[in-house]
């Protein structure tokens, strides 16, 4: 009686089956005698292996595709994300806004087309701007002013389809993959023969849809392509044979032109030659399509919103979608802060607010127009009750003092080499660790990050000062105060006062001294004002603000300052204000932001003496201290 040993199924890599087809075999009377190795029924082992192989894979795929979290096909996603309302964001052309004006008095009006065209450069290369709507306006007997004009780069194109319904695979599809379809206008033409035209809108919400409701509405398709596709005259209205449906959009340069901020007309408007162009907001927002990991993370956050924004992430969804180019996104409410014009973000409670903050792909703060238009986008998903501000980011910056040793036998890196490559390591930890919101400098996260630049490092100290920046008004009497959110190294009551304490500053002069001055702390509480005299310090005011060793604040009194010294060498509008904090672990709240600044970090190395077995190692060997005075020396 054969034995009819069941056959292992549950491994899918081609040995595996191979193997498991091979014992099932040797397991059957039939075939006993058989070599499997080496006779021809190995040749069919691996015919069958291969199909099983090749059926689990895609068997394996499929499955995978079929939910949002494991899918890897765009396709895949996209789909998914339909089946949730959301729909991916296409590429977004660089925007300006553009003052023009006809310098012509004998116009009544003007208009300027959709479709006009005006140039720029950058490194040398010409870039379009085109509007796609057409702006009038009336003469004011200087000229034919047009006010803040959007623009955007690109080729303004226009596509037109013939309505055919009995063509069962007729798509109106905008041609190509960088189109930015927030630039998009849909029209519909009664004819050929009738040019009658409506304007269509993109159709939000489907609950307000009737079957005369002229919306269309927009997926996206195969290779990055968007379709644009209509009603069947129950949702919304349908469109009918013969009809012509005009789609108009800007097709981008996508991120190449943002920047731009000078501008200048391609040929007369309105039959007007003598035209001046001057640039309101200079060029920004240009972004690529949005990526697969983004779509996974907005398409259930989006879903979950319901089409409102009440918890954080509802807003942190619909400003990614209004604002693409944001790199990252700050939320909170203003029962966790309040923004006051001349102080920031602070902690005082502000309630019926939302406060956003947004580090964007230039690195730049918003302006005043994409602050306004972000508002004025978020403002249908609001609670009637609440009103979003958008707040620039506030930056900490992080000066480091690193020193390590390493043992010169275990490597044949030199000590610059190892220097420049912990230095490239700082870099690095920068850009993925921190330069977003609630992020935290973790210490102990970057000893082992410089601990895998080679095995030969032997040990570690990181001593970090945290770092400020404020813009004083030149001439007028001022106060002014900076909130580091970090408690700072305070061991005692007048700890180092003699010696300056814990706050240094770059330079600066005072109305009524012509003495630069600086900052600097007693050690109680007490912000000091001084000059250098003879290699001394000569104070000039020794209350000239507060500090506050434990919630981070530092205070200015009121201060007329009238000029700021030259900061690392370069001319400078800001003051620099470096403290040592309490703590190697720094965070950063609400809409602040980390940063290692790697150009006023140190890395310094020696050789581990111990290490290498030097005789007088164990008593030469210097340790490094891990806290940092104003001056950067280790105590």
């Amino acid at each position: 009686m054969a034995n009819n040993q069941k056959l292992e199924i549950t491994g899918l890599d081609f040995d595996v089956i191979k193997d498991n087809l091979k014992t099932y075999m040797k397991n059957q009377d039939q075939f006993l005698d058989y070599d499997f190795e080496g006779a021809g029924i190995n040749a069919l082992l691996d015919v069958l292996a291969y199909n099983t192989h090749y059926l689990g894979f895609h068997a394996n795929m499929l499955a995978n595709e079929m939910f949002i979290d494991t899918a890897q096909l765009r396709s895949s996603v996209v789909g998914h994300a339909k089946t949730l309302g959301y729909e991916p964001r296409s590429v977004r052309a660089p925007r300006a806004e553009l003052n023009i004006t006809l310098n012509d008095t004998a116009l009544t009006s003007a208009t300027i087309n959709a479709g006009t065209a005006f140039t720029t450069t950058i490194d040398n290369v010409e870039y379009r701007f085109v509007t796609t709507s057409a702006h009038t306006v009336l003469q004011t007997g200087t000229g034919l002013p047009f006010v803040s004009i959007p623009v955007f780069e690109g080729t303004y194109v226009t596509t037109r389809y013939t309505v055919d319904t009995s063509n069962v695979n007729q798509r109106f599809l905008l041609t190509d993959n960088q189109s930015d379809t927030t630039t998009l206008t849909v029209k519909v033409q009664n004819s050929s023969s009738d040019s009658t035209t409506v304007t269509y809108t993109k159709a939000t919400d489907i609950t307000q849809l009737t079957g005369s409701s002229s919306v269309y509405f927009l997926q996206e398709v195969e290779d990055g392509l968007f379709e644009v596709y209509f009603g069947d005259g129950f949702v919304s209205k349908a469109v009918s044979d013969g009809n012509i449906v005009i789609l108009q959009y800007v097709v981008t340069n996508v991120t190449e032109a943002n920047g731009a901020f000078l501008f200048s007309n391609t040929g007369a408007i309105a039959t007007v030659t003598d035209i001046t162009v001057t640039t309101v907001d200079a060029a920004s927002g240009g972004a690529v399509a949005e990526s697969i990991q983004s779509i996974k993370l907005s398409a259930p956050l989006d879903y979950a919103s319901q089409g409102r924004c009440v918890t954080t992430n509802d807003y942190k969804v619909y400003v990614q979608e209004f604002y693409p180019q944001a790199t990252s996104i700050q939320v909170f409410g203003g029962e966790n802060g309040s923004f006051d014009s001349s102080l920031g973000v602070v902690s005082t409670p502000e309630y019926g607010r939302v406060f956003i903050s947004v580090r964007n792909n230039l690195g730049t703060n918003l302006t005043t127009t994409e602050k306004a238009t972000l508002v004025a986008n978020l403002r249908p998903y609001t609670v009637a009750s609440i009103t979003p501000v958008v707040v620039d980011p506030d930056f900490i910056y992080l000066f480091l003092t690193t020193n390590f040793k390493f043992n010169s036998l275990a490597t044949t890196k030199t000590k610059d080499t190892l220097v420049t490559e912990v230095t490239t390591a700082l870099t690095n930890f920068n850009t993925t660790e921190l330069t977003k919101f609630d992020a935290v400098f973790r210490h102990s996260q970057l000893l082992r990050t410089i601990g895998d630049v080679d095995s030969s490092i032997t040990s570690i100290t990181v001593s970090p000062r945290i770092v400020k920046y404020f813009t004083p008004i030149l001439n007028e009497a001022k106060s002014y105060t900076l909130y580091f959110n970090n408690a700072f190294f305070h061991p005692h009551d007048g700890h180092n006062g003699a010696d300056g304490g814990i706050v240094s500053s770059t330079g600066f002069k005072i109305s009524g001294n012509t003495n630069e001055q600086f900052f600097d702390d007693d050690g109680k509480g007490n912000l000091r004002t001084y000059f250098m005299s003879a290699g001394a310090r000569s104070y000039t005011n020794i209350i000239a603000g507060t500090i506050n060793y434990t919630t981070g604040a530092v205070s200015i009194r009121t201060l007329t300052i009238t000029s700021i010294s030259d900061v690392d060498g370069s001319t400078a509008t800001k003051i620099r204000l470096t403290i040592v904090p309490n703590a190697n672990d720094i965070v950063a709240l609400r809409n602040q932001i980390l940063e290692i600044d790697v150009a006023n970090s140190t890395v310094t190395a020696g050789i581990d003496n111990v290490s290498v077995g030097d005789e007088s190692g164990a008593v030469n060997f210097s340790a490094t201290g891990s806290t940092v005075d104003t001056t950067g020396t280790s105590y």
